[in-house]
């Protein structure tokens, strides 16, 4: 993203949310892999401190959900304070749903107190509402004591007096939490700054949203610095931070500058044949190219695949499993014998019974869909192609079906 350059010297903020800290991905079967996703979010905080000091913000504010859980291991603390003391400018946060700031909350932990003081002295976090003045703004926070609150969070700004904020200072909410119904529950942590009068604030951050969200020209959802989920379309967008300039009175200049590496992709494909394949082929580079180690991949197939290409899919699907943080297969993918295949199996005068069990099988198949004998038909087809000196390179390799199945949360 292209810095913007300030015609005035006005306060300059970056807003970001819901790192999450310490997500544990349990989703993620390989350790290790699991691990690196989990660092990815504390590196994060890393690629915000350079787009602090590009940018020279006056103050970082986090709407919310610093930590994932009051849980998180003392070393990914010790961690995450570190990267925080490296950002050049005040960081200002306030407690969210998942680092709640009440009893049991990870903000009351001796361990996180203490390395605060020792690691990021630049880290302010605000517990309590009411207003506090951070680099030339009038800061209103709206910090979650609890992790479902069924009171709004922003309520106690109805008993503001506006009057005593300084004239000249930018006002600037700072919430966690859903507007207008966005949520699975929007009777807890509802926000609502619809009473208030418009002319009293100048932009409001806000977390627990983790795509990218204009709420209104004046408020935003900054989404996460790193993505956490496979994206719903198009205008689903995640890692960045916001730069905004701010001049009290004035609508608010907001920037998105991209912070996230990793890179999470849905691809979606109903395969006619065998000869589809190599279509499938371009997709999967266009995503993940040769990058290892880097992306995420949704691969949802329907269709039809003949048996041999079917072989060839496991393997290449063997390879992707390999090189990608994690493969989720979704759809429906019939396997069935082309004309050729079929001949073959059935006419197998080297052995009678290899075509006995498969006219058997290919009979069975045209009344039952049975993905058990789908998967008999493909053995039975690769063991003929591995007798015969056929050069199956995919033997070797599993070839679980690709079945159907609701996606888990992420």
């Amino acid at each position: 993203m292209v810095s913007v350059v300030r015609t005035a010297r006005v306060p300059r903020i970056l807003h970001t949310a819901d790192w999450q800290i310490g997500k544990p991905y349990r989703w993620i079967e390989d350790p290790q892999k699991q691990a690196r996703l989990q660092q990815e979010r504390v590196d994060a905080v890393l690629r915000i401190a350079e787009v602090s000091s590009r940018e020279e913000v006056d103050v970082v504010l986090v709407a919310g959900d610093l930590f994932d859980s009051s849980t998180v291991a003392a070393s990914m603390v010790m961690e995450v304070l570190e990267a925080i003391g490296s950002i050049p400018a005040p960081v200002t946060v306030i407690p969210g749903n998942h680092d709640h700031g009440g009893a049991g909350g990870i903000w009351r932990r001796e361990d996180l107190r203490r390395q605060m003081q020792e690691r990021a002295a630049n880290l302010q976090l605000l517990l309590e509402p009411e207003p506090v003045v951070v680099a030339g703004i009038s800061l209103l926070p709206c910090p979650l004591q609890r992790q479902r609150d069924s009171q709004c969070p922003s309520l106690w700004l109805d008993q503001l007096n506006w009057n005593n904020l300084d004239p000249d200072y930018p006002r600037v909410v700072l919430a966690h939490g859903s507007v207008q119904g966005f949520g699975a529950d929007a009777a807890v942590n509802q926000l609502s700054f619809d009473h208030l009068p418009s002319d009293q604030f100048d932009y409001v951050a806000l977390g627990d949203w983790h795509a990218l969200r204009e709420v209104d020209g004046r408020t935003w959802y900054s989404g996460t610095p790193e993505p956490d989920r496979f994206p719903n379309g198009i205008d689903d967008l995640r890692s960045q931070v916001l730069v905004v300039d701010l001049e009290r009175g004035q609508p608010p200049k907001v920037t998105p500058h991209s912070t996230g590496r990793l890179q999470w992709h849905r691809v979606s494909m109903t395969l006619n044949g065998d000869g589809d394949l190599p279509r499938l082929e371009q997709q999967l580079e266009a995503c993940v190219g040769r990058r290892v180690g880097r992306d995420l991949l949704r691969l949802e197939l329907n269709g039809q695949l003949g048996l041999q290409g079917d072989l060839q899919l496991q393997e290449r699907l063997a390879v992707l499993k390999e090189q990608l943080l994690h493969l989720r297969l979704r759809g429906k993918l019939h396997r069935q014998p082309t004309i050729q295949e079929r001949e073959q199996l059935l006419r197998r005068m080297d052995s009678p019974l290899v075509s006995s069990i498969a006219a058997a099988l290919h009979e069975e198949l045209q009344s039952n869909d049975d993905p058990l004998l789908e998967q008999a038909l493909i053995e039975l087809h690769r063991l003929c192609a591995t007798d015969s000196g056929t050069d199956v390179s995919s033997t070797t390799v599993s070839s679980a079906a690709v079945s159907s199945g609701s996606e888990s949360c992420v």
